[in-house]
């Protein structure tokens, strides 16, 4: 497969009106995520231009899924009324045409989380990003990581993905030092970036929040939308890791840097390749 279908430069175009769509419309992103993400997913959400929505009980969440932008689950502290909860909101937000997003953390760590999984994947949701080691067992591979941040041979996690999106029809997105989309026909490499993102939790849970907040502006083409929300954190990543003294000025200044970001800094410094 080749790394992409379009140019950088074609890819970094859309990526740019996806944003300004995004600043403009400020869509309104209904996230069910883990207590760890809450706060710093919503900041990110905010810095990016869209609106959050933290709206995750049973009682009122699916109702809340036919009226967001989109909507993003994240299994990251899974409890059995959570998992109703989700599952209800996915079904809701897929009769509604609501695009909705997966982040299916530790998946394979327990009985319960996979199983968990499984029926949210049924529920056909357009977007699933994961780390290597989650994307790798999602497809029935073994994971040799004990964490969710382990390590996996990036050869193998690209052709997972490929394969998960071929059988799912959704588009996948493996973040790691060099992320990868695809939708199982166009695929992209996204570098950028910084050693510290790892080291700030939620880093990774706010960006599959910002995914829901591109889903929401682009919901023709979820592919582009996945390309925009990564390249938009690898580049507010390399500003403020060049910045950072450590993990604690990293987590402010990639607020800021998100903040910062207008629709040329995705033409100028592009991390497409």
């Amino acid at each position: 497969m080749q790394a992409h279908s379009l140019s950088p430069a074609a890819q970094a175009g859309i990526s740019q009106g996806l944003l300004e769509a995004v600043r403009r419309d400020a869509p309104l992103v209904q996230c069910l995520t883990n207590f760890v993400s809450m706060n710093y997913a919503a900041n990110a959400l905010l810095a990016i231009g869209a609106s959050p929505a933290m709206v995750h009980a049973a009682e009122e969440a699916p109702e809340f899924a036919r009226m967001s932008g989109a909507v993003v689950i994240n299994i990251g502290t899974l409890s059995a009324s959570w998992l109703e909860s989700m599952l209800l909101t996915a079904e809701s937000a897929g009769r509604a045409g609501t695009p909705w997003v997966l982040d299916p953390v530790a998946h394979h760590a327990t009985a319960f989380r996979r199983d968990a999984v499984q029926r949210l994947l049924d529920l056909r949701p357009a977007i699933i990003r994961g780390n290597a080691s989650e994307i790798i067992a999602l497809a029935g591979g073994r994971s040799a990581g004990k964490g969710v941040d382990s390590g996996n041979a990036v050869a193998q996690a690209e052709q997972s993905a490929s394969a998960i999106a071929a059988a799912r029809g959704a588009v996948v997105a493996v973040t790691g030092e060099v992320d990868f989309v695809t939708d199982g026909s166009r695929s992209v490499r996204i570098a950028g970036g910084s050693a510290l993102m790892p080291r700030v939790t939620a880093t990774g849970c706010a960006l599959t929040a910002t995914v829901g907040a591109f889903a929401a502006v682009s919901r023709a083409d979820p592919y582009a939308a996945a390309v925009a929300a990564l390249s938009c954190f690898a580049i507010a990543g390399r500003r403020s890791g060049a910045q950072s003294e450590g993990p604690g000025s990293f987590a402010w200044r990639f607020l800021d840097a998100l903040a910062a970001l207008d629709a040329d800094s995705l033409a100028r410094e592009s991390p497409l390749h």
